[in-house]
């Protein structure tokens, strides 16, 4: 592989800028390419072999864009097609998971909450990393039906989502919780409203820099970082690019409608 070709990344939609950020403040050298599927948001709703059809589709762009590793910047993604993806392609994938271990290890109540699609939260590799985690940590699950929609709106600041918020984070204020995992790369989007309804002592917690530092790991074990820039990052969506500009922050940054 050759240090000068690009990081890719893929999301259902725009979510997976949260986890662009976090990758581009740690490895700012590296050149970017991110592709935001809207046409197909959310995943979350989808089937399982319809989530890795369309994580296939978007490593195969990716891979014609000359990328040297994938970053699938989609819990639901991620869960359901990475076993698939790195079956069938020979190029390093990061994954992105709730970070339920380091709240887990965080917690004093032993009650942490998480919020995600449904994709996520009825995968198998969901079930099965909760399950060795937490023996004896008490997690309640809440499906955030309707915010990815909200968020690819361009909503997530509008009184309807914090309506909708303010719902959907009951079961947490019921069982106090003193963790909340966001398990979806859109909701870090959301933080400024979950904090005007969560009590100040429930810490937020999502894994933007975790997947940021594993992918530095990964471009080091494979002797692979760029050592001098290699130009801007390269924003493709497939549905309406204004609203993935609302996310993205740089004025340089390419940001274009594709057809994948």
């Amino acid at each position: 592989m050759s240090n000068a070709k690009s990081i890719g990344i893929f999301d259902s939609g725009i979510g997976g800028t949260s986890i662009f950020h976090e990758i581009h403040k740690l490895l700012p050298l590296e050149k970017t390419i991110y592709l935001a599927d809207s046409k197909n948001a959310p995943y979350g709703q989808k089937t399982i072999e319809e989530i890795i059809a369309l994580s296939y589709k978007n490593t195969e762009k990716l891979l014609e864009m000359n990328c040297k590793i994938i970053v699938v910047a989609c819990n639901t993604a991620t869960t359901n097609a990475i076993q698939e993806l790195r079956k069938k392609y020979d190029i390093p994938f990061i994954g992105i998971e709730p970070a339920i271990k380091p709240a887990a290890l965080q917690s004093s109540k032993k009650k942490i909450g998480v919020l995600a699609t449904k994709g996520t939260l009825s995968s198998e590799l969901f079930s099965n990393t909760s399950s060795k985690l937490t023996s004896d940590i008490e997690i309640i699950e809440v499906i955030g039906k309707g915010l990815v929609e909200k968020i690819e709106a361009g909503k997530a600041n509008d009184d309807s989502t914090y309506k909708l918020l303010k719902k959907l984070l009951n079961p947490f204020l019921k069982h106090e919780i003193d963790y909340l995992v966001l398990g979806c790369t859109h909701y870090p989007y959301l933080i400024p409203q979950l904090k005007k309804i969560l009590p100040t002592q429930i810490k937020i917690i999502d894994s933007g820099r975790a997947v940021a530092l594993q992918t530095k790991k990964v471009l080091q074990q494979h002797n692979n970082l760029a050592t001098t820039s290699q130009g801007n990052p390269v924003f493709y969506s497939n549905k309406n690019p204004r609203i993935l500009e609302r996310f993205i922050r740089g004025k340089d940054f390419k940001i274009s409608y594709l057809d994948f």
